[in-house]
This record gives structure tokens, C-alpha cells and sequence, in this order.
């Protein structure tokens, strides 16, 4: 039965992710906001670390470090670890580059949906507490309260269901590497210790363990990202051939297309994509609850986290795994091959600080998934849902979490990929649909000092100038295609005539 069901989802992932459909509107729409916004990523860069520490208006309210602080608890967890793993083995050392570009064009496309959050947010008249996100959005801007409804399901589904529930399989995963483990009990203890320690926290008695949580993982990223500069000191010497091997095998076209599921760019797409959220929508649901002086303060905040969590705590993975000398294998990726790398660094330590490391990260990022799904229930139900459906929620959200460890590496990260993919696809052509010129005069006027009204609307002309970049960009795509397969025909025409 989970055969035929991961057959399914796989099959409908690898149609996703086809170089002309979802990672084509992910490139051609991050250089279209690229330029639009006159590289932002760049420009602004130096403000969006300034603006980090500025104080939220009103005392009480989550300042634009606290949104970054909650975007981050769900960006930066196994993604950055168990992702990575994922990617190198399946697609090869290529497999960063690729995810290093979707994180630098992402940067823009954060910005801009995490501003257009903060643009056409609401405000709780009660408590003067701010939310919003893309299902707002997409309803004030485009006025379609069904795409809207759709999108909130969809960020349901994903963050509640698939990434729970890869979160909870990839954490039981790092303890596959110890004697205790036993492949048909373990995950499911695991699993249900999890979902307990979730349940107890979101249901309003963990509140302890949250603020525990929440001050040890700065730490711990910092103390992973040191650990993984030491394993690149300890193996420098390797540092050329990894760049050399990295750029190489990322442009390697003939074996791309040859078989693109497992590529380079597919791969590094996904996990890239998994790991940073850019165009997902996700994030614009904690960045519309800051309180800042200007939307566009917060769309720079949001463009920070990306470049955090991909070029910096996912570089620091790649580099870690790729200098270690363990090479990676198809059978090795995840959990393993993370620790067998720093197992030949650090011996039985590295495993250990590998398995701490993931029991926190996974422990947050839960918390900061389930954060997003209730902003999504209060917009599906125009209201503070109640606490009885709450509690039956998350009674469900725990089972699933539950569930998750104890399925297959495929399943979950098919599945997870699948609903991210459905959220990508709503979230971008919306993006697109706005009138993308406002923000760059408002991003220009609030460091010139000339901050006017806000006016946003529908812009035919964006979406005209987009349709001919991915029309441009899929023609090229399937052109190559075309090239390899006849030459790869060619070739074994001649082997075999």
C-alpha cells in the first residue's frame, strides 16, 4: 500500500519538478524580481542588517527580530543538515551551486512577498496585534477569496502534514547509527516521544521548554557552523578540488537532462528550496506580525534570513561533508552520510553532536511550522479559532508527527516535496500579478527619507514581462533537451549499428 502511494507522489514530483516547470518559475522569477527591485540582495544589504535591531513602534509588540527569530525556527532545522545530505548524495556535488542560486535569487523573492505581507496585513482591534500572509494578499490584491482559501489549505497541508512529518523522520533517522536502534520499533517510539513533547508545548504547558529551546538553538547553530569550519580547516587541502568538482558537475548539462530526477539542479533545487522557504509563502505569515515603521523594513529582515540559512548554515554543511573524504553514495544519504562524515573528523563525538543538534533544530522547527498553520486556520475561519477545534487540531498535527517516523525516506520527502511545490505555484504568479514597480519606489523612498502612501494592484505589464522570461527560459529548456536526447541517440546508434 505506502508502495503505491509513494509510486504516485513520486511520479508527481518528478512532473513538478521538470526543469520547465517549478524550478523554471523559481529561477526566471527570482532574476525577474532580481532585477526589477535593481538587486536588492545586494543594494540593501548593509540596511537589512541595521534594521534587524530596530524597536517595533508600540512596547509589547514582535519586532522585526522576533518575526525574523520565528521564520528562522522553521527555515533553519534538518533542511540545513539531513537536506544537504540528501541533495549531494542524489545529485552529486553539483547540487550545491544550484542551491547556492536559488538562494541568491530567492533573496529578492522573499523580500518582496514578505512586504507585500506587511503591506496588506491586519490588525487585531482588540490587542493591536498585527497578521497576515499570502492568503491576505492574495485576497485584497487579486480579490479571489477561492485562490486564497486554496493557498491556506495548501500551507496547511504542507507545514501540519508533509513537513512535520519529514521533520519527525528525519530526526529518529540520526539515531539509525547506534546500537539501541531497531528499525520496526524505534521510529515509532521516537516518534510518538516527539509528538507528545510537540503537543504538550503547543497546547500551552511548554512554555518553559520553548523559551529553553529557543535560547539554546542560536547557540547550537553557531556551535554547528564552528564544528563544520573546523572539519574544513582540518581537510583545507581539499578546498580546490571540492570548488573545482562543485562548479563542474552544476553545468554538466548531458548528464543533467540525461536524467533529471536525480540531477544536480533538480536536487538542488528541492532541498535549496525545503531549506529556505523563498517563494513558498511561508515566512510573509511571520513577517506581516512585526511591528515596523515601513513594510519594506521587514521585507529586507525576511531577504537576511534566506541568505542565513542557505549561504551560510547550508554552505557550512556542504563544505563540512564534501571535505571530510567521505565520498557520497546513492545508500548513504540523510542521517549517514552527516555522520559518517564527522565521524571521520571526530570519531564517536561526531554522531552525538549530530544527534543533539538535530533534536533541537527539529524541535523548533516543528514549533515554527504549527505557528504558520494557525495564522492559515484563522484566515480559512475569519476568526481566533476556538480552543476545542484547536485541541482536536493539534491532536491530529501530533498524530501526524507520530506517523511521519515511522514511514520511508522516499515517502516523505516526495510528499513533502509535492506540497511545496502546490504552495510555490500559487504564491509566485500572485507575486507576479502585483504591481512589482511600487515596491521599488517604496523600497528607494524609505532610505531617502520620502515615505508616502502604499498603493498596490493588479499589473498586467509584470505579468506580460514574466510569461515572455519563462516562455524564453522554457523554450531554451526543452530545446536542450531535445539536443541531448538526439545526441544520446546518435551515440548509442553507433554503439549498437
Amino acid at each position: 500500500m505506502l508502495e503505491t502511494i509513494n509510486s504516485v507522489i513520486a511520479a508527481i514530483s518528478d512532473v513538478l519538478y521538470q526543469p520547465w516547470f517549478v524550478p523554471l518559475l523559481l529561477v526566471v522569477s527570482g532574476i525577474y524580481f532580481t532585477f526589477r527591485c535593481r538587486f536588492i540582495q545586494i543594494r540593501l544589504f548593509k540596511d537589512a542588517c541595521r534594521v534587524i535591531m530596530e524597536k517595533p513602534e508600540s512596547e509589547g509588540s514582535i519586532s522585526s527580530f522576533g518575526a525574523l527569530m520565528i521564520s528562522t525556527a522553521s527555515r533553519v532545522g534538518t533542511g540545513n543538515i539531513i537536506g544537504v545530505s540528501v541533495a549531494i548524495c542524489m545529485g552529486g556535488y553539483g547540487a550545491v551551486f544550484w542551491m547556492w542560486l536559488i538562494a541568491l535569487l530567492g533573496g529578492a523573492t522573499a523580500f518582496t512577498e514578505s512586504t507585500l505581507a506587511q503591506i496588506y496585513k491586519r490588525r487585531n482591534p482588540e490587542t493591536g496585534e498585527s497578521y497576515g500572509g499570502p492568503a491576505y494578499y492574495i485576497e485584497a490584491a487579486l480579490h479571489s477569496r477561492p485562490l486564497a482559501v486554496l493557498f491556506a489549505l495548501s500551507l496547511i497541508a504542507t507545514y501540519a502534514g508533509g513537513f512535520n512529518m519529514l521533520c519527525s523522520y528525519n530526526l529518529q533517522s540520526t539515531f539509525s547509527g547506534y546500537s539501541f536502534y531497531d528499525p520496526e520499533t524505534t521510529p515509532w517510539v521516537i516518534g510518538a516521544i516527539l509528538a507528545l513533547l510537540v503537543g504538550y508545548c503547543v497546547m500551552g504547558g511548554g512554555k518553559r521548554i520553548i523559551a529553553f529551546a529557543s535560547t539554546l538553538v542560536p547557540i547550537m547553530g553557531g556551535l554547528y557552523v564552528l564544528v563544520a569550519l573546523v572539519v574544513i580547516v582540518m581537510n583545507v587541502g581539499l578546498i580546490p578540488q571540492v570548488f573545482g568538482r562543485i562548479f563542474s558537475e552544476a553545468f554538466d548539462f548531458q548528464a543533467i537532462f540525461a536524467g533529471f530526477t536525480g540531477s544536480a539542479v533538480m536536487q538542488g533545487v528541492k532541498r535549496g528550496l525545503f531549506s529556505n522557504e523563498a517563494g513558498v509563502g511561508s515566512a510573509p505569515n511571520a513577517a506581516a506580525s512585526a511591528n515596523v515603521s515601513h513594510p519594506v523594513k521587514q521585507g529586507l529582515v525576511q531577504m537576511l534570513s534566506v541568505f542565513l540559512d542557505t549561504l551560510v548554515i547550508c554552505s557550512a554543511t556542504a563544505f563540512m561533508l564534501l571535505c571530510s573524504g567521505v565520498e557520497p553514495a546513492v545508500e548513504l544519504q540523510g542521517a549517514p552520510y552527516v555522520q559518517s562524515a564527522l565521524a571521520a573528523s571526530f570519531g564517536t563525538l561526531g554522531p552525538v553532536f549530530i544527534t543533539v543538534a538535530m533534536v533541537l533544530f527539529a524541535f523548533t522547527t516543528l514549533i515554527g511550522n504549527l505557528y504558520y498553520v494557525d495564522n492559515a486556520l484563522a484566515y480559512l475561519l475569519g476568526h481566533v479559532p476556538s480552543k476545542r477545534f484547536m485541541v482536536v487540531f493539534r491532536l491530529i498535527a501530533m498524530g501526524l508527527i507520530f506517523l511521519g517516523a515511522g514511514l520511508t525516506l522516499d515517502l516523505v520527502w516526495n510528499l513533502s516535496d509535492v506540497l511545496m511545490g502546490v504552495m510555490v505555484l500559487i504564491n509566485i504568479p500572485v507575486m507576479m500579478s502585483v504591481l512589482i514597480e511600487q515596491l521599488i519606489n517604496i523600497t528607494d523612498a524609505i532610505f531617502l527619507g520620502h515615505v508616502g502612501d502604499i498603493e498596490l494592484g493588479a499589473s498586467a505589464l509584470a505579468g506580460i514581462w514574466f510569461l515572455a522570461i519563462y516562455m524564453l527560459g522554457f523554450g531554451f529548456s526543452l530545446g536542450l533537451q531535445v539536443v541531448i536526447a538526439r545526441r544520446n541517440g546518435e551515440q548509442h546508434f553507433s554503439e549498437t549499428g
